[in-house]
């Protein structure tokens, strides 16, 4: 039995180079060797390796004819004994030069080109050109947007293109818009979102979807503004864009009625009623409080008033009247409770005092509204004709009468500052019934001034009384004299404007040579 080890070397050093890889065929259907074409052709589809050759027998063991040991096309099988392999390279040589000698064989048809790939049609693209901040934002998505926006509807009739949004917007807003266009139609989710951007960003969504003309947006946007509160720079923004797209009306019908009432009221008629509800109050520090938002309102300087119209003059002086009428209600009673010659405050109660001082601080109030808008010198004649009160100043004690020379001094101080307007007779009508009386409460003026400027006020009896006559002016200087000669400091002190007369009457005076 022979054995592998009388195997030639030739034989040994093939079996160690059948064992590395094979290496690829090349054209498989090159070489006939009786191939089928169609199993060549396949072959070289697949490119799969060929199989390694198996290990050599022993010579004993090739029995097979030479035919079966083609493995694959070009390659003979090894064999182990030399005669053998001389004998099958004389055969492979003799076939080989018979096939370069004969023709070709035919080729079989070459299989059909692969059909052409199908060419991807553009995709459309939707390209939002935000103007202001010369940005693009290009969405692929255009059908939804398409359906979603009007704009977007009517300028792209073929597939994709550019919109142009016009307006100061941010490109968040801008953003939104889109990706609301994109989202289900969930209202409850585009509440929660306009919510997390706040009053500012759900503006500028707004603003872009009424550009776009995007009903859902503006219909969200409009029912989460109207439930919450604004400032006034958004609410200027609002009104802008309202006024600017008209269409929306109807959408719009619950934003404006926060921004104009359905049935005007008269800003004067409301005046006149929140003024009457302060002098009709009891709490003291609420009714302070109260005059000064009024004030606020009323002011020239005020961004809540337009003009004189805001102000029904004829309604304030019937509610100062009406004050008037009360304190003359209210000083009988006193007299009656406080003899004239009381002068302790300690000991007189609560009762109508306190209503006297509340009309005479409501009056006050209302004749500086009334001055402030240069409407006070109708007040300055009734008050001047009041003779109810002014027959009572010497019926009553001082600690309640000086609460009416309260009054007065704001008489004086205005006219003193030339803010009251009144001619010569009205003027000297007022001091004949209110100077006197002036003069004597002074000293308790002085000591109770709750918020007057004393220093103002004797610097506008002086400057009020020099715009009389000179002949006026020395009787009541005269008068003036004889009371401060008596009281001193309890008087006011007049007398700048006394020299100031002086050198007008017998000085300066117009008639003298100097």
């Amino acid at each position: 039995m022979p054995t592998t080890t009388g195997a030639s070397p030739a034989a040994t050093a093939h079996r160690r180079r059948s064992r590395r890889k094979a290496p690829p065929p090349r054209q498989p259907w090159c070489c006939s060797f009786g191939l089928d074409p169609s199993t060549a052709a396949a072959a070289a589809a697949s490119r799969s390796p060929l199989p390694a050759p198996p290990r050599a027998k022993p010579p004993h063991q090739l029995a097979p004819p030479l035919s079966r040991r083609i493995r694959s096309p070009g390659r003979v099988s090894p064999i182990d004994d030399p005669c053998f392999a001389t004998a099958a390279s004389s055969c492979v040589s003799a076939r080989l030069s018979s096939v370069t000698e004969c023709p070709p064989p035919a080729l079989p048809p070459p299989p059909p080109p692969p059909p052409p790939a199908a060419v991807d049609r553009p995709r459309e693209m939707l390209r939002l050109r935000l103007v202001e901040k010369g940005l693009v934002l290009e969405v692929d998505e255009v059908e939804r947007v398409r359906r979603e926006s009007k704009v977007v509807r009517k300028v792209l009739r073929g597939r994709g293109g550019e919109v142009a949004v016009e307006g100061k917007v941010e490109v968040e807003s801008f953003r939104e818009v889109v990706e609301m266009m994109l989202e289900d139609k969930d209202e409850t989710a585009a509440m929660r979102r306009l919510a997390r951007g706040g009053v500012a960003r759900a503006i500028g969504v707004l603003e872009v979807s009424l550009s776009l003309m995007f009903d859902r947006g503006v219909n969200n946007c409009l029912k989460y503004l109207e439930a919450v509160p604004w400032n006034e720079s958004e609410e200027d923004i609002i009104k802008k864009l309202l006024s600017q797209h008209s269409s929306y009306e109807a959408a719009f019908r619950n934003l404006l009625a926060r921004l104009q009432p359905q049935r005007p009221t008269s800003s004067a008629e409301l005046v006149v009623e929140l003024v009457d509800s302060i002098t009709k109050g009891t709490n003291n520090n609420a009714r302070k409080e109260l005059r000064n938002l009024v004030n606020g309102i009323l002011s020239k300087s005020s961004v809540y008033i337009k003009g004189d119209k805001e102000l029904d003059k004829s309604s304030i002086y019937c509610i100062c009247h009406s004050c008037l009428n009360s304190l003359v209600g209210l000083f009988e009673e006193s007299s009656d409770l406080v003899p004239a010659d009381q002068t302790s405050i300690s000991s007189v109660g609560k009762g109508p005092l306190e209503g006297i001082y509340k009309l005479v601080e409501d009056t006050n109030w209302l004749l500086q509204i009334l001055i402030d808008r240069q409407m006070g010198e109708e007040f300055v004649d009734a008050w001047a004709n009041e003779k109810a009160l002014r027959s009572m100043h010497e019926q009553v004690s001082p600690m309640v009468r000086h609460e009416l020379s309260r009054i007065s001094a704001t008489v004086f101080i205005a006219m003193g500052n030339g803010k009251l307007h009144c001619t010569g007779d009205k003027r000297f009508s007022f001091f004949q019934a209110w100077f006197r009386p002036m003069l004597v409460d002074f000293g308790w003026l002085r000591r109770y001034p709750k918020g007057l400027n004393v220093t103002a006020l004797e610097e506008g009896i002086g400057q009020a009384l020099l715009t009389l006559t000179l002949a006026q002016q020395q009787m009541l200087f005269m008068e003036w004299f004889e009371a401060f000669s008596r009281q001193g400091r309890e008087c006011p002190n007049l007398m700048r404007a006394f020299q100031v007369w002086w050198r007008r009457s017998f000085v300066r005076s117009l008639g003298s040579s100097s």
